[in-house]
């Protein structure tokens, strides 16, 4: 084991530094907000094709086999390995996206498209989420190809497109899943890099965004009784659908297990109206939230009692709570209901690592031994693409070196002793996969 860590040595800083900083000089072409701006993940694909096709088998005469692989004019992914010795025998980094979110100047108190650095903070779009890591990845895979170090197991990085935002499909993980292209890693652990605080993430929340539109009638507020408030029937349905949600979905035992901070919710988040005078009652208005929910849960099941809730309120509004004398969501004189419509867009599911397989234990053993203590954690944040992978029959585990509180934050940074960390974590990792 020694013999591979003394191989692979310590994180090359000031290559490291040079690359992310050229990557980090792409994060303005990279950023993730269809349909205004589609990232060109090519741009972040030719400096990581800059430092691995010289010791690649095509163009090189080294070791390494490189696929770029591109469903999209521009927006490459990478597969990158280092065969080992045994076939079958394989362990693999995923998920370093090379994809942004936006970030815009005026709100930041440095460039966030330039790399500056600031002691060990290294500050920029993309350090922590997830640029900090394509980088960190390359520099491990090249020096696997610069020492040659014999191993039993084929290391294999993919660096993805198209992380950042789900509304596009068949351009990162996904087509690669689907084409076959990454079945050769279900023979070992994968290693999801993507998290953060250098601790094994161990579960994350699937999303289920909803909004409900409540329709009701349009009347002056000094006649109160000739209306159908829509923001009173809207502030009562939300209740009676979050009474009945945390009843049907209460915390789950195996969320202690696994140290979720928060169980499954269901809340508002924004509300929107037609406007209009103070003196009038509106007569719709929409309030849309989001469920987190921890993976123990069916993200389908619950989008089928949610629409259950709302068919059961719409056909019994008059057992609904009121609020006042007048008010009311029925007019029988007029032959008028209020209604309640709700939708649903772009559901994730959430993930629950294995804590009983190899690649959990493997993860574990090598951040206590280079972080100095290993404490597992959960988020009911959401990861998209992983649940697929672990459906898929992939050893999904999750970490990443950057910062939590800069995710997709103003200011963004990770510290490169972290990512020195995060590179010996790698290191021992493939080490302990040699035993």
């Amino acid at each position: 084991m020694a013999g591979i860590e003394e191989t692979l040595g310590d994180l090359d800083k000031e290559s490291f530094v040079s690359l992310l900083r050229k990557v980090i000089g792409e994060s303005k072409y990279v950023q993730n907000n269809p349909p205004e701006l589609i990232p060109e993940e090519d741009r972040v694909v030719k400096h990581a094709l800059d430092v691995l096709l010289p010791l690649s088998t095509t163009s090189g005469g080294g070791p390494l086999i490189v696929n770029h692989v591109s469903y999209f004019p521009g927006r490459g992914n990478l597969i990158v390995q280092y065969p080992g010795t045994e076939p079958g025998k394989v362990l693999s980094f995923v998920g370093m996206h090379m994809d942004v979110v936006t970030a815009d100047p005026n709100d930041w108190e440095f460039d966030p498209f330039s790399l500056s650095i600031d002691g060990d903070k290294l500050r920029g779009r993309g350090t922590t989420d997830c640029l900090g890591h394509v980088a960190l990845v390359t520099l491990l895979m090249k020096r696997l190809g610069e020492t040659k170090p014999k191993l039993k197991s084929s290391v294999v990085a993919v660096f993805i497109a198209s992380e950042e935002n789900s509304t596009i499909t068949g351009v990162g993980v996904d087509a690669l899943v689907k084409d076959g292209l990454l079945d050769k890693l279900k023979g070992g652990p994968l290693f999801w890099i993507d998290t953060a605080d250098k601790q094994p993430c161990i579960g994350t929340g699937g999303m289920i965004p909803w909004k409900l539109h409540v329709t009701g009638k349009l009347f002056h507020s000094g006649l109160a009784h000739k209306a159908i408030n829509a923001l009173e029937l809207a502030m009562e349905a939300l209740k009676e659908l979050q009474m009945r949600f945390y009843k049907d979905f209460p915390p789950h035992p195996k969320e202690q297990i696994y140290g979720f901070a928060t169980p499954s919710t269901m809340k508002p988040t924004q509300w929107s109206y037609p406007g209009g005078g103070i003196n009038q009652i509106p007569g719709d208005c929409s309030i849309s939230g989001d469920v987190r929910l921890t993976p123990f849960y069916n993200v389908k099941d619950v989008m089928a009692k949610l629409q259950e809730y709302v068919d059961d309120i719409n056909d019994n509004l008059d057992k609904l709570d009121t609020r006042g004398p007048v008010s009311k969501y029925v007019l029988p004189e007029e032959n008028l209901r209020g209604s309640l419509t709700l939708t649903f867009n772009d559901a994730t599911s959430g993930v629950a690592c294995n804590l009983d397989s190899p690649g959990f234990h493997i993860l574990c053993k090598a951040t206590e031994e280079v972080v100095g203590h290993v404490k597992p954690y959960s988020i009911t944040g959401s990861l998209p693409l992983i649940r697929e992978l672990q459906e898929e029959g992939f050893d999904v585990q999750t970490a990443g070196y950057g910062l939590m509180a800069t995710y997709h934050a103003k200011n963004e940074y990770c510290l490169l002793s972290d990512m020195c960390e995060g590179y010996q974590v790698f290191v021992r990792i493939i080490s302990q996969l040699e035993n």
